[in-house]
């Protein structure tokens, strides 16, 4: 966010029709400014490193390189910037890939106006997760049977569902049961207001509990939280068709 207040987005896409349609709908809204575009992961690394946004909208398949390594590249560099994957099905392998490699959500590419406002506004925020059981049903979905993928090369064959328990974080026994509970809770795809409701707490409480536990685990946001507790087998897939 800079000086003014505006939230800074980048859009990474090799498509300059989609990229024209994305800006126009976002500096139409208050609050909302554009900093540059990128056709390639690369240059989107480059540019983040320059322009410093708050929200990179990023597509998976692009020259040079893709969508997927170009996220690992910018969340492992320490960067702030929060990014959103653009896909086109709700159930895909590189929506999954590119949570794994640090994304903050996806989004489909049919988007509306509205929820694409939207979805850069909380994923700035970092207090929640675009569409979340949707997030949820893509996790029970792949990650316990996917292999990580690449745009460049196309997706993997799932694998079979792995039959041994996936080994504890020692990370995890950091967590105090409530806590533990509020990552179950959040894994489920439950907003703040619907924790706060099934354990009788306050949104304010809700929140400190989630600051805490991403503190706890070093990770960026509640959704690599969702990930994370997925990928640990703290939470188990229970049913793929959600």
């Amino acid at each position: 966010m800079n000086e003014s207040g505006h939230l800074r987005v980048l859009l990474a896409d090799d498509q300059p029709l989609l990229r024209m349609g994305f800006r126009l709908i976002l500096e139409g809204e208050d609050g909302l400014e554009v900093v540059g575009e990128a056709s390639d992961g690369a240059e989107a690394v480059r540019q983040v490193g320059h322009l410093d946004p708050d929200v990179v909208l990023m597509d998976v398949r692009m020259p040079t390189l893709d969508g997927i390594e170009a996220t690992r590249a910018i969340t492992s560099s320490g960067s702030r910037a929060r990014i959103v994957i653009l896909t086109t099905f709700d159930l895909d392998e590189y929506a999954f890939a590119g949570l794994q490699a640090g994304a903050s959500a996806f989004l489909l590419k049919d988007v509306a106006p509205a929820e694409l406002v939207q979805a850069v506004r909380v994923v700035a925020s970092g207090d929640a997760v675009v569409a979340p059981r949707v997030t949820q049903r893509l996790l029970e979905t792949y990650v316990r049977g996917a292999e990580p993928v690449s745009a460049l090369n196309g997706p993997a064959e799932a694998s079979p569902p792995a039959t041994a328990p996936a080994p504890r974080d020692p990370l995890l026994e950091d967590l105090t049961p409530r806590e533990t509970e509020m990552l179950e809770a959040m894994s489920e795809g439950l907003s703040n207001a619907e924790i706060a409701h099934r354990y009788f707490l306050s949104e304010a409480t809700v929140k400190t509990h989630v600051r805490r536990i991403l503190t706890k685990l070093h990770l960026r946001d509640r959704v690599q939280a969702v990930v994370y507790a997925y990928e640990t087998g703290l939470v188990t897939p229970s049913n793929p068709d959600y």
